[in-house]
């Protein structure tokens, strides 16, 4: 994994001139690329590399230059292709000759081979760039699920492209200037945002199965959708449909335990991370090697935890549990409030924008204790999109209640901004014209009954928008102490079969997951392979909820601090009163009243930090 940069344009002398802001910019992604740096300057063109190595240490670095058929191509390249191995094949028979044994290499060849049919004919989470040094034009593609970041923008008569949003805010061509619409993103909507929308003026992202053309000479740039999530007529029965499922998570998991570093596996003792762990587990030991297993915990949590009906039970006895199953090695961490609230505002740092909170601040600390140990892991993230884990997939009342099921607090957030802030912005209508876009752009084959439309609704649904945050969280969080997180459950071939597969299949015996617990029988041990959902676990300690409570009153008694000018302090003062008892989530049921004021937190720091100017 690394982080990516560059501006490409008509003019060389704009780019001659950008030196110091590309040296910004790099300086930006070296949270994301640790290990090497690079930069490749001629012409009209800058590509900008800094690179976490994983595979082929040495073959490896970026920006990475090939020769080939009256070209040069010039690639730079964030992410991990996991079918290297056939796709070096089919180039090796085609002519193509290679110097490692790396997927940058590869996946360079592949694009001078195919052009943009390359993006089809890969398996892997990925963002990256191809400049075609005579053409002129540059090239770039975002992975189907939308695991790597790519954020770009026009100005100067130019591109200009980056991982993250700070790298596109250190060139001094992009202002840190949000107007009302990327401030009602923030307000409305956060930690999700509308697919596509950079927040900051002028700043699109790249959506997921996207590539884009810009030719410097025309500064035109065009969009391709390459993948979307398409219903189709399921031919399998359940028994073959399970097969089926069993093979696509055995082989996806298997593929990403590719590295030539150290690899390890969260273990929340759920069943998504558990079945990574055990599949992995299997091979390692097969391999003569141990796994490495880590876990999150939170001080005092068995003293202070009591079950809701949405997280049931704490996770400490099941991950007991498989570390007598597994040979792994296992590591407990466990975090306490004084490292948890400082992590608020480099959690901030790391998205960029106000986050999930403590959900995100605690995933960065993890993340942070792992790396000492690990230079890749693998998680558990989107199953549940998938499969239809969450409550809202199963409740009925939930799943066909108007709206985003996570995100049913528009007045409530409203409640908050002060008068104007937003210009003419209805806030329900701003909302509300996501959500039906969202269902209009959703792929339903004619003839399905009410309830199997919905639930190709709520997928769809689940995939451009919760599951965005949460890769967004993932891979920002892990990827501030250059820990490169795979996530195996987002191979797109798991995705798209899913996609069509009946409601009452995923549903199997009436519970959360029941077509991929039944699918993995015999992987885990029965208590935990039929262990109900819990989510990713929080501090339930008081001592969090006073101290983010202090955090605020320090920026209510400051004048000067710029989350008043935009939110009322009366509704923060009622916030802070109501303690523990506001029954309104944020934004799903993870952010509660904690992690509401500690979002409030969040948001005045970016202000602060970014020095945001809304206009």
């Amino acid at each position: 994994m690394c982080g990516i940069a560059g501006q490409v344009g008509r003019d060389p002398r704009t780019i001659q001139r950008r030196y110091a802001a590309y040296c910004a910019m790099q300086q930006t992604l070296a949270r994301r690329g640790p290990d090497q740096r690079g930069m490749y300057i001629c012409g009209a063109a800058a590509l900008i590399h800094a690179r976490l190595a994983v595979v082929d240490l040495e073959n490896g670095l970026q920006p990475m230059q090939l020769d080939w058929q009256g070209e040069t191509y010039v690639l730079v390249y964030n992410g991990e292709l996991y079918n290297t191995p056939e796709l070096r094949a089919a180039l090796a028979a085609r002519g193509h000759s290679f110097n490692g044994h790396s997927d940058t290499e590869v996946l360079l060849h592949a694009f001078a081979e195919w052009g943009a049919n390359c993006v089809p004919r890969c398996n892997g989470i990925f963002a990256f760039a191809v400049w075609q040094q005579n053409a002129g034009t540059l090239f770039l593609a975002r992975d189907r699920c939308g695991v790597k970041p790519l954020f770009y923008t026009q100005a100067e008569n130019s591109l200009i492209f980056g991982s993250e949003l700070k790298t596109l805010l250190a060139h001094p061509a992009v202002p840190s200037r949000v107007d009302a619409n990327g401030l009602a993103e923030v307000l409305l909507l956060g930690p999700g945002r509308t697919p596509g929308c950079g927040v900051f003026q002028n700043v699109r992202e790249l959506l997921p199965g996207q590539y884009a053309v810009y030719e410097t000479q025309t500064a035109r740039l065009t969009l391709h959708t390459y993948w979307r999530l398409e219903d189709h007529d399921h031919p399998d029965d359940f028994a073959a449909t399970a097969r089926r499922v069993r093979d696509l998570v055995t082989d996806a998991i298997e593929r990403q335990l590719v590295s030539d570093v150290p690899v390890a596996t969260f273990l929340s003792g759920g069943l998504d991370s558990s079945l990574i762990s055990a599949i992995a587990d299997a091979h390692f030991t097969a391999q003569g090697n141990q796994l490495q297993t880590f876990s999150v915990g939170y001080r005092d949590n068995k003293k202070y935890f009591h079950a809701t009906k949405f997280q049931p039970g704490a996770d400490a006895p099941y991950i007991r549990k498989m570390n007598d199953f597994l040979h792994a090695r296992h590591h407990w961490v466990t975090l306490d409030t004084p490292e948890l609230v400082p992590a608020l505002y480099a959690a901030v740092d790391a998205r960029d924008l106000p986050g999930m909170a403590d959900v995100d601040a605690s995933l960065l600390v993890f993340c942070r204790h792992i790396k000492p140990h690990a230079t890749v892991a693998l998680s558990g993230e989107c199953a549940d999109e998938i499969f239809g884990g969450y409550p809202w997939y199963r409740d009925p009342t939930v799943r066909e209640r108007y709206g985003f099921p996570w995100a049913q607090s528009t007045a409530y957030r409203a409640s908050f901004i002060k008068p104007g802030v937003l210009g003419g912005i209805d806030p329900a209508a701003f909302v509300d014209e996501r959500y039906r876009a969202t269902l209009a752009q959703t792929s339903v084959r004619p003839g399905l009954p009410a309830a199997e439309q919905r639930m190709r609704q709520m997928m769809n649904l689940n995939f451009k928008w919760f599951m965005q945050t949460l890769l967004d969280r993932k891979d920002r969080m892990s990827m501030y102490s250059g820990l490169e997180v795979r996530v195996p459950f987002c191979d797109y071939r798991i995705a798209e079969y899913l996609y069509s597969v009946p409601w009452e299949f995923k549903d199997y015996h009436g519970q959360e997951k029941g077509l991929l617990r039944e699918a993995m029988r015999g992987v885990l041990p029965d208590e935990v392979l039929w262990r109900r959902k819990s989510p990713y676990p929080k501090t339930w300690n008081p001592s969090y909820l006073a101290a983010v409570s202090a955090e605020l009153r320090t920026v209510l008694n400051d004048p000067a601090a710029p989350l008043l000018r935009i939110i009322r302090a009366d509704a923060l003062e009622t916030l802070l009163a109501s303690g523990a008892d506001n029954p309104i989530p944020w934004y799903g049921q993870l952010m509660t009243t904690p992690q509401t004021i500690a979002w409030f937190l969040q948001l005045n720091y970016w202000l602060t930090k970014y020095k945001v100017e809304l206009v």
